[in-house]
This record gives structure tokens, sequence and C-alpha cells, in this order.
């Protein structure tokens, strides 16, 4: 019998003592036992206490032979690297162009939609699937897999870019059965017509048996529908957890590797979808926590082989904590607002306050949105047009009382010729936060010196409101 591969249980590095690692002066030929203690993993630096021993008989779904270019192969290294451990393989599907998500949210990264094949002693299971777009995408990784039943397709969460494949699935695996709970099932039933004995019902803390690997249910409502939910593999502590922690990113590598890049995808994701739900979010990672976690894998973005990375990162987010930020989105027709914004621009920083505008024709929201997630203060800045703000202006308040960001004071400035409501338009659209709305300051036509008193005088309230931060 030849010498065992072991693999690093954080990042997926398997280690061959036919090949040792030079790098680290292991010559090829050394057994893994035989390293030193103070070795470490060459990809993400973790010690030997965190391998496993590689066993070839865990896995059972043998991938089809696939003709190359040099011969035939008994498996890709596309397929050995979707190989999150063994029996459990990444069969998602990479959205490299798209760039705008529910016609809403700018995409600058694509998107992924992350499904999951489980096997076990006895039976198979796919968590989540793909957006119907991508469907073919889903199969073809499962045939290259060599897969050729599925027992139970996981339905976390009814949005279609997860369960879109569902029908096409159900007509391709017969007998398969969808595993949910009943108010996912509903929604199923609306959004893809599927009939009530296609599903299997379960409850909050149900198992189901594999044989030899273990799913448990945890209903997360709230993130971001209220039927969401994640599953728990009780064998290899992973949390397939849809939509929470997720990023809109495309990437062809399995696991987080630029942890920076990753946070700002997962940021922008949080706050475009998830921040409304600031409170449900902090019961349902309580519940999370109750159990150990090797890998966080949702269903848009990489894996994450160090779950306290995106878990602490949605800490801080969900927090009441808020940063010495102030955000000026504005829109200007004849540039007397873009004036008025400006010069409170450079009040604000000549305070010390870190101040963000956002030209409103022309900002990514995606960006403003990332920045409210921490921002102490909202500027609004708007000319008055026919009495009212501009569209502009009017649907980034909408937006900023959608998102419901933890921001602790609202300001109001802008131009006008005659006359108008603005103030008021802009505080009616705001009444889902709970932000102290400062005195708002107005001013007709191009800025006169009193004018730009009272932006000083702004200036100074917020520079002031901000010193309570803590």
């Amino acid at each position: 019998m030849g010498m065992k591969k072991y693999r690093c249980v954080v990042c997926g590095y398997i280690y061959d003592p036919a090949e040792g690692d030079p790098d680290s002066g292991i010559a090829p030929g050394t057994p893994f036992e035989e390293i030193p203690d103070d070795w470490v993993c060459p990809i993400c630096g973790v010690t030997k206490d965190d391998f496993e021993l590689l066993e070839d008989e865990a896995i059972k779904i043998t991938p089809k032979n696939i003709e190359t270019t040099s011969g035939t192969k008994e498996r890709s290294e596309e397929l050995e690297f979707n190989e999150i451990v063994p029996g459990v393989f990444y069969v998602g599907a990479e959205h490299w162009d798209r760039r705008l998500f529910d016609e809403l949210i700018p995409l600058p990264d694509g998107t992924s939609y992350n499904a999951y094949i489980i096997e076990g002693n006895d039976k198979i299971a796919l968590v989540d699937t793909v957006d119907p777009e991508m469907i073919e995408v889903l199969f073809n990784k499962l045939d290259r897999l060599g897969v050729e039943h599925i027992d139970y397709i996981i339905a976390n969460h009814a949005e279609q870019d997860h369960s879109g494949a569902i029908p096409y699935l159900l007509e391709e695996y017969e007998g398969a059965k969808v595993v949910t709970n009943a108010k996912c099932k509903n929604m199923l039933i609306d959004l893809l017509q599927l009939e009530d004995d296609n599903f299997i019902i379960i409850n909050d803390g149900d198992t189901l048996d594999l044989g030899g690997r273990t799913l448990k249910f945890i209903f997360t409502p709230w993130v971001h529908w209220p039927e969401t939910m994640t599953t728990y593999l009780v064998e290899d502590k992973i949390m397939f957890t849809c939509d929470f922690f997720g990023s809109h990113r495309a990437t062809n590598r399995l696991f987080v590797e630029d942890e920076h890049k990753v946070l700002e995808d997962a940021k922008r994701y949080y706050a475009e979808i998830m921040m409304p739900f600031r409170k449900h979010i902090q019961k349902n990672i309580q519940k999370l926590e109750q159990y150990e976690i090797r890998y966080i894998a949702p269903s848009h973005g990489p894996i994450y082989p160090k779950p306290d990375l995106i878990i602490d990162a949605y800490k801080d987010w969900i927090s009441d904590r808020v940063e010495n930020k102030v955000l000026i989105p504005y829109v200007s027709m004849h540039e007397s607002t873009k004036i008025i914004a400006e010069f409170l621009y450079e009040e604000l920083t000549a305070r010390g306050i870190k101040t963000i505008p956002f030209n409103l024709i022309e900002t990514d929201l995606g960006q403003y949105a990332i920045e409210l997630v921490d921002a102490a203060t909202v500027v609004f800045a708007s000319p008055m047009v026919l009495g009212g703000a501009h569209p502009q202006a009017v649907y980034a308040a909408y937006l900023t009382n959608a998102l419901r960001p933890k921001t602790k004071f609202v300001g109001i400035i802008g131009s006008y010729g005659w006359g108008g409501k603005m103030a008021d338009q802009i505080k009616s659209l705001l009444v889902n936060m709970r932000a102290e709305i400062l005195e708002p300051v107005l001013i007709k036509g191009l800025p006169k010196d009193e004018d730009l008193d009272r932006l000083i005088t702004l200036a100074d309230t917020i520079a002031e409101k901000h010193k309570s931060l803590t």
C-alpha cells in the first residue's frame, strides 16, 4: 500500500508524499508522519494538526472519463478542485457577464449560483440549484461527476436564482423529492407550479439521514425571505447558508483566497440585500453559532474555510456601531446645489470627518449602499423641481429608507428658485429610519455669505453630534 495523502481541512490543499513540499524543504517521498511539527500548509499556513487522512474509498461518485487532447484521464482538474471534502462537490454555475441582479442591483464582479452534491452511503442530495439561465452548466457538471440519480433536492430558499432549475431536475432524476419547509413549499408551488407530491416537508431542527452523513435543517428566516433556511452537514461540519453570508462574485476559485476583495463583495451584498433585516440576522447568527462550523458554503460567491472571517464581519455590520462618516448624495441641474454640496464637503473635511459625495447621475448605487452600512450621517442635496426634490434625490431617499441603515443623523440641503416643499417631501420618504433630522439648509439660487454661514453651522452641528459616537 502506498503512502497516504493528507488534506488541509481549512483550504483543501492535499499533501502528496510522492511530491513532498520542496519549497518548504520537504523532499519527495517524505511520509506525512515524518514532516517536522513546525511545517505549515503552503497555501493557508495552518499546522499539521489541521490535516486529515484522505481516504480514497470515501469517494463513491466516480466522475466519468473525460477525453482530452492528450488522452483519457480519470478525473479533470476542475472536478478535483470542486471537491470540498471527499464526497461533497460544488456543481454550481459562474455567471461572469451578469451585470444587474433583480433588474436593480449592479454586479461589477458578476455572480455565481452555488449548488452542492452530497453523497451518503445510501442517498445522494443536491443542496440548492441554479438560475434557469444556467441549467445546462449544472447538468454538465452533474454528468461529468457521474451523478446518475438524486434522491433529495434541498431547497433552502424559493427565489428563482436558487430554485429555478428544480422542475428540470425533477424531470431528469425520476423519484427525486424536494426537501424544504412548509413556507418554502408554498412559494415554490406558486413560483414554479410544482405539484404537492414533489415535496418532503421538514421542520426546524429535523434531520435527514443519507447513510453515514446527516443533514440538519435550521430555520433562518428573513435572510432575506421569510422561508429561508440553512442546511448543516453534521459529520463534515459544513453550513450551507444559501443567501446568508453570500457575495455576488464570479470566480473559479472554490475557497476564499483574497479575503479583502471577498469581504468587499460580501459587504456590497449585505448592504443591498441583507441590511434591512439586521435584527433578524442577529438572531440567526446566534442560532448558527451553536454549531461547530468548519466551512460556510453560501449560494453566491466562494466558500469560507475560515467561517469567523464572514461571521465577524457580519457582527460588525449589524451592530449599532457607526463611523465618523458623512455621505452626501447630490444632484445638481445648474451648479447651485453642486456648489452648496462641495462647500459642505470642504467644511466637514476640515473638521476631520470622513465625507463621501455621490453624484446621483453617475454613481454606482451599490457603492453608495456599501458606505451606508456604517455611515453616521447622510445629507441629501437636491435642487427644487416643480416644488419638490429632483427625482434622482427622491429615489436616493427612497432607497436609503428601504435599506434601513443604522444612520444616526440626516441632513437636507439644496437650492430653489421660488419655493416648494422639498424638505418635507424627503422627510416623508424616511419613515423607516430612526435618524435625527437636522435643520434643513435650503438656499435661494447661488449661496450668499449668510447662506454659507448656515452651512458652516450645519457642519459644526454634525461634528458635535459625531462626538457622541461610540
